[in-house]
């Protein structure tokens, strides 16, 4: 018995493939010219190809329509849907996979032979105005990926836009495609779409922002992935502030005031990168956000988490802790010790000392944070992060206590406490630096660890309020 056709066309095709290795130096020999000509060939071979495999992915699915149940081929090979058939066999994402399918469907639904008798296992007639896409997608102008997204963009027709309007826009639409990636193609679908039906974009935005959602994933390493999906309104908030975060650091705006010059020279030689200071930048927002308006969520104030950490290691100052089991962490997350000292430090976290017969010696000191008079102070005299050449504000700061709280016995009193910002604070701890008191209060000098200055030379922490150096001065 004969092979299928189209098994024995696509074999001849993997064939020959096979037999042409892949050779970067001919592809280096070749002039600027050839080079883009072969770049147009592939693209058409790609382009024949993925209909083809669409094509498959549609007869895939239409023996594993919803109404066979378990008698569906996806069923029966133990996968949930045909897409997941497709995913699974041929490697692909869940979004490439979902394409061939949704491409597939319109190609087998419209390659019925003329009258011939209807099938019960027939699928719906293509519908009308897609099939000058579905030609072109046969024929290799646009591929499978295009044809979907020509699908996606327009729609299905209605009482205010007819068929036969659609059907003018998706041949306006293979026209562009050959000049246009998906993405932009699926974009202008939309516009035109969206130009022949107001409402359209009514549908489309509330659609959008009834899909918004937010998700945080804990992944096999211990950091955790945020994923946030936002509509367009939303998104352009989001987008705004980061950008005010970080267009010095890629220098895509020029300022003219001076205040901005210098805060944007100072955001630009961050050592920070983009990506980093823009997470630094959204978590102090969302830290101060739920201090000043907790309305919508239990309890009030800044976040605060438990650190559980024996007393042994914080005395000696070696080990570890943990944060306390949340949501999502069920485990907790094992931290550094020096993470556990800036926590406590800082008062974002209370600590939960646990001793070595495994009872709770102390579950937070009532005077352990510094309170919101004494930050004001501080505030008024340090004037932002003490860090020589940080300008950080007091409303990113938090208070640090040169007397480590727990193994030095610190107390909770302004004059050992200076401001830091959190990239400071951090830098503080994990690396080995300490602060000191210089003479009277509220001269203080920062220690490098020997790892920078073998010497430790001590280094002046100068205080930015102006009122505060002139009161001393008096």
């Amino acid at each position: 018995m004969a092979s299928p056709q189209p098994l024995e066309h696509l074999a001849t095709v993997v064939a020959a493939l096979e037999r042409e290795p892949l050779n970067a130096e001919a592809l280096r020999e070749l002039g600027d010219a050839d080079l883009l000509s072969l770049t147009d060939l592939g693209a058409s071979a790609r382009r024949l190809l993925d209909t083809r495999t669409a094509l498959i992915a549609g007869e895939l699915a239409r023996r594993s329509r919803p109404e066979l149940a378990h008698d569906g081929l996806a069923q029966r090979l133990g996968h949930r849907t045909a897409e997941e058939l497709v995913r699974v066999t041929t490697g692909e994402s869940r979004r490439d996979a979902a394409t061939a399918v949704n491409a597939g469907l319109l190609l087998a639904a419209a390659s019925g032979e003329p009258g011939r008798a209807a099938d019960p296992d027939d699928l719906p007639p293509a519908p009308e105005h897609l099939r000058p896409a579905i030609a072109a997608a046969r024929s290799g102008i646009v591929g499978a990926a295009a044809l979907d997204a020509i699908r996606s963009g327009l729609g299905d027709p209605n009482p205010a836009v007819s068929s036969a309007s659609l059907r003018a826009a998706c041949e306006r639409l293979v026209e562009a495609a050959a000049s246009l990636d998906v993405d932009r193609l699926h974009r202008l679908a939309r516009q035109l779409r969206e130009g022949l039906d107001s409402e359209a974009i009514v549908d489309r935005e509330r659609a959008q922002r009834d899909a918004r959602s937010f998700r945080l994933t804990t992944l096999p390493d211990g950091m955790t992935r945020a994923t946030w999906l936002l509509d367009p309104e939303s998104a352009v908030l989001v987008r705004e502030l980061v950008d005010r975060a970080v267009s010095p650091k890629r220098r895509t705006v020029q300022f003219t005031d001076p205040d901005d010059i210098e805060k944007a020279g100072r955001i630009a030689d961050d050592d920070r990168t983009p990506e980093q200071y823009a997470s630094d930048a959204l978590l102090h927002l969302l830290i101060v956000g739920a201090d000043a308006d907790s309305s919508m969520m239990l309890g009030t104030g800044a976040p605060s988490v438990r650190v559980l950490v024996t007393a042994r290691d914080l005395q000696h100052g070696a080990g570890s802790g943990s944060f306390e089991a949340v949501v999502g962490q069920p485990s907790g997350t094992v931290v550094a010790l020096p993470t556990v000292q800036r926590l406590i430090c800082g008062g974002t976290q209370t600590p939960i000392l646990i001793g070595s017969t495994g009872q709770p010696l102390d579950v937070g000191r009532s005077q352990r944070l510094f309170t919101a008079r004494q930050r004001v102070a501080l505030a008024a005299r340090d004037g932002g992060c003490r860090w020589p050449g940080c300008e950080r504000p007091p409303s990113w700061c938090e208070a640090h206590h040169i007397e480590h709280w727990q193994r030095d016995g610190g107390q909770t009193d302004v004059d050992v406490g200076v401001l830091l910002c959190r990239h400071h604070h951090l830098l503080l701890h994990d690396q080995g630096w300490s602060i000191q008191r210089a003479g009277r209060s509220p001269d203080y000098e920062l220690v490098p660890p020997a790892s920078v200055d073998p010497q430790q030379r001590p280094r002046l922490m100068p205080g930015r309020s102006r009122e505060w150096q002139r009161a001393l001065a008096s």
